[in-house]
């Protein structure tokens, strides 16, 4: 072997022979327990970064791992190809935005190979490939078929520089999460997925992933934002209009003082048309048009308003009402339409005193009065219910049933579950996506594109122009087309889906990649689901996750599926980091995966990014530690190296024949108990790997301190060998090379993974600190288990702990088993 690990002659052999051997090439085996491993499929950007090496690595260690303890492992990869980047990409650099993405593709794909990741490339994906989108059209129309697909024209958010809607997840700090830009609202004819029927399911099931982190939990928990009440209908005074109102606190009805709708309300434009408060009204909503949502309810922003003109009548006391509109309510929550309660609540408070409306308290505290007029803050405790009429007395909880059950009775209410959770938005005016399969006839309305003809096509050559429209309006051969039903002229729909509908199915379509009659066989999905390994980042929690668990629910219903959760197990990588902050190209810090392999190797990145953190934390890049890391794989390869020929040729069965010997074998044998721990058990990767470099330097220590003519070479050997297999799965190609080296036949990724023999972690001598009144002050070597009188008599008996208790008198002695021993004493009197 030469004297140093030529990782750019090496690691290109070993990955030609996987991919000519179909190493990593999987099927169904009923004989072997499977396990699915997959990492979120990337967006085909054209470079990996060092994110991704870091999620690769972390579910290529998995999957190598669970193949080498017997599973049949499933390890597949993709392209989330559609979207925004690839055509904003192309129409600046001015080409197509397929030519742009299946460039990207075959640059990441190679860079993955030269990473050694253990995929099994014959399941590759494309989402942008017409094989795949013809089924997440299919897909939508089994949605359309059972009532979860609608079109409706709504206020959606809209960003300027993308030219497109946003669904409310996309929208981050009131701005497009692609490009930063402030959103603004629009109403458009859209195409919605009714999530909404599903938001029981999708929190009650949270309880079902005990494998998934709490704060992705929570994160999806608030974000369906379960909340109960009551909806209570006011009328509109001189009108039959109603407006029903959702409450969490109907026990304060008695105190509402004003209405407020949202802007967008549909009942604004009525209430004030062909009065004096029309003009000013119709301003006030176009501003709010321009407004976030996060601006509009963020706590420190300004609450403002304009008076309607027009009263709503209380239905519990008849009391005329006055409606306002104001800033901070918005159409999509609840009714878009709020109660005002100044006296209870204090941000209808601070509305109430800026434009002098009447503060009405309704529930006081319980061992004192509460008068409005001397009120600095709304009063939001619990208390007893007072102006109340027939429900004075009673304790507000106790009233928040009662007063719902009166709505009920008068008919003017219910008992009602609100959620924050809205239908998902997917329609988007973009040319790079999937097109939604519907058409449009004057003769029959919507009607959906038959099965049999999917899919439907995006166009070449389209012309992209800055007006807000989908750039498939431009292009008539796409547009025109005959009605599937009368066979006359009709149209087509030119918005294209959200991509995250093509990431809501991905994982089911790589059971079966090459079906053609089928999105998915269902005895392969019933043989792999559900993922038992999922990773991915955090960001993803609201948006791909909930999206997917919504479509794996639905495809349940449907009977297409088997299972109701995709991802038994999920693990969200931190960041990585370069002086503290995250690497970007306009921070000017990123580090480029394919300049540290060229330079180091990818078994010296895939080590680094796996040893310098645990994975759910972020990680500080040093270059410091990726040389560590390099020059650690370079001692392997020495110790390897000196003794390959000598354990080639050694015979004999294994014999532990000195101290030294033992501690060798108890050293290997707690190294293969801590890494098998660390990596199934906690995905503690970096401390399975700070073992294995203890092992190393075992061996070395070994080696030193053992003259050569009495080194156990069968030991040696073996020892050695578990080395290589614990590290392959870490560093895949050094170990390979190894291996060979140590006259393995096989790929040491066939290798089954070591196990751990408990008898030979018994240690024969352990080392027990000394203390006097606590203090460390000696050492003492003494056999394993040896009886605690013995113990306390070998100790008592030590020239330096005698002269140290010289004049004192021992109070007793504390035996810690294993540990230490604390002798107590005091001054002889």
């Amino acid at each position: 072997m030469e004297a140093r690990y030529n990782f750019k002659e090496i690691e290109p052999k070993w990955q030609r022979r996987w991919e000519a051997s179909d190493l990593y090439r999987v099927t169904e085996d009923p004989d072997k327990p499977k396990f699915y491993c997959l990492e979120m499929f990337p967006y085909p950007s054209g470079n990996l970064h060092m994110g991704h090496v870091r999620n690769y690595s972390i579910g290529d260690v998995v999957a190598r791992v669970k193949r080498m303890r017997g599973y049949n492992v499933l390890h597949p990869m993709g392209w989330d190809a559609f979207g925004l980047p690839a055509e904003n990409a192309a129409i600046h650099r001015g080409i197509p935005p397929a030519e742009w993405t299946w460039s990207n593709i075959a640059n990441m794909r190679r860079q993955l190979h030269a990473m050694g990741i253990s995929y099994d490339w014959d399941r590759e994906v494309a989402t942008c490939h017409p094989n795949y989108y013809r089924w997440t059209q299919w897909l939508f129309l089994q949605m359309y078929k059972h009532g979860l697909a609608y079109r409706k024209k709504a206020a959606v958010n809209w960003c300027p520089s993308c030219a497109t809607v946003l669904a409310n997840e996309q929208v981050v700090d009131g701005a497009c999460e692609r490009c930063h830009t402030p959103v603004m609202r629009k109403d458009l004819e859209q195409w919605f997925f009714r999530i909404t029927d599903y938001a029981d399911r999708l929190l009650e099931d949270l309880k079902k992933l005990p494998g998934w982190p709490d704060k992705v939990k929570i994160m999806q928990e608030n974000w369906i934002g379960k909340s109960s009440g009551a909806e209570v209908v006011f009328r509109v005074e001189g009108s039959g209009e109603e407006i029903p109102v959702f409450t969490t606190r109907p026990d304060t009805l008695y105190g509402v003082t004003y209405l407020v709708l949202a802007p967008e309300h549909p009942l604004v434009e009525k209430l004030t048309a062909g009065t004096p408060y029309a003009g000013p009204v119709e301003e006030f909503v176009q501003a709010a048009r321009y407004l976030s949502a996060l601006d509009r309810t963020a706590t420190e922003k300004e609450k403002e308003g304009l008076f309607t003109g027009a009263y709503a009548i209380n239905p519990v006391n008849n009391e005329r009402v006055p409606i306002w509109i104001a800033n901070y309510v918005l159409m999509e929550y609840g009714t878009g339409a709020v109660m005002g309660v100044p006296a209870h609540d204090q941000r209808d408070f601070e509305f109430a005193r800026k434009y002098e409306l009447p503060v009405k308290v309704v529930i006081r505290p319980a061992s004192s009065e509460l008068p409005a007029g001397e009120l600095a803050a709304a009063y939001v405790e619990d208390g007893i219910m007072v102006n109340s009429g027939p429900f004075n007395g009673l304790p507000n909880r106790e009233g928040i049933q009662k007063v719902t059950e009166y709505l009920e009775s008068i008919g003017r209410g219910r008992a009602r579950v609100n959620y924050r959770l809205r239908d998902w938005l997917i329609s988007r005016q973009r040319y790079w996506g999937a097109p939604i399969p519907m058409i449009y006839c004057d003769q029959c309305g919507i009607v959906p594109v038959p099965e049999e003809d999917l899919p439907v096509i995006l166009p070449e050559g389209v012309e992209f122009r800055p007006t807000g429209e989908s750039p498939l309006t431009y292009c008539p051969e796409f547009v025109n087309t005959t009605c599937p039903r009368c066979g006359g002229p009709a149209r087509r729909e030119t918005d294209t889906m959200d991509t995250f509908v093509c990431s809501s199915w991905y994982f089911l379509r790589y059971t079966s990649p090459h079906s053609q009659d089928r999105a998915f066989e269902r005895d392969k999905v019933d043989y792999w689901m559900n993922v038992d390994q999922y990773i991915g980042g955090v960001e993803h929690a609201i948006l791909h996750l909930m999206y997917a668990r919504f479509f794996t629910k639905a495809l349940h219903d449907f009977g297409l599926v088997g299972v109701e959760e995709p991802f038994q197990n999920l693990l969200t990588q931190g960041m990585v980091l370069k002086d503290g902050s995250k690497m970007s190209k306009s921070k000017g810090n990123i580090v480029s995966p394919e300049e540290i392999i060229n330079r180091y190797g990818a078994d010296t990145a895939r080590l680094f990014i796996l040893f310098a953190a645990p994975p759910e934390r972020d990680l500080e890049w040093s270059d410091q530690g990726v040389e560590g890391c390099y020059r650690f794989l370079n001692r392997v390869w020495r110790l390897v190296g000196s003794y390959a020929d000598a354990v080639r040729r050694a015979g004999g069965s294994l014999e532990i024949r000195s101290h030294a010997d033992r501690e060798l074998w108890r050293l290997l044998h707690a190294t293969i108990k801590k890494v098998t721990e660390d990596v199934e058990e906690r995905f503690n990767f970096n401390t399975a790997i700070s073992a294995i470099m203890e092992l190393v330097n075992g061996c070395y220590r070994y080696q030193d301190t053992v003259p050569e003519e009495e080194q156990n070479l069968v030991l040696m050997g073996e020892v050695l060998r578990k080395l290589v297999t614990l590290l392959a799965p870490f560093a895949p190609h050094i170990t390979e090379e190894l291996w060979q080296g140590l006259g393995g036949q096989e790929s040491v990724h066939r290798e089954s993974w070591p196990q751990y023999d408990p008898e030979a972690l018994v240690e024969e001598e352990i080392t027990l600190v000394i203390q006097i009144n606590g203090k460390v002050k000696d050492r003492i070597q003494v056999p394993a288990g040896l009886a605690r009188e013995k113990i306390e008599e070998l100790v008592l008996n030590r020239d330096k702990v005698a002269a140290l208790l010289a004049g004192q008198q021992v109070v007793k002695v504390i035996v810690v088993p294993d540990k230490l021993v604390n002798v107590v004493a005091r001054r002889a009197s």
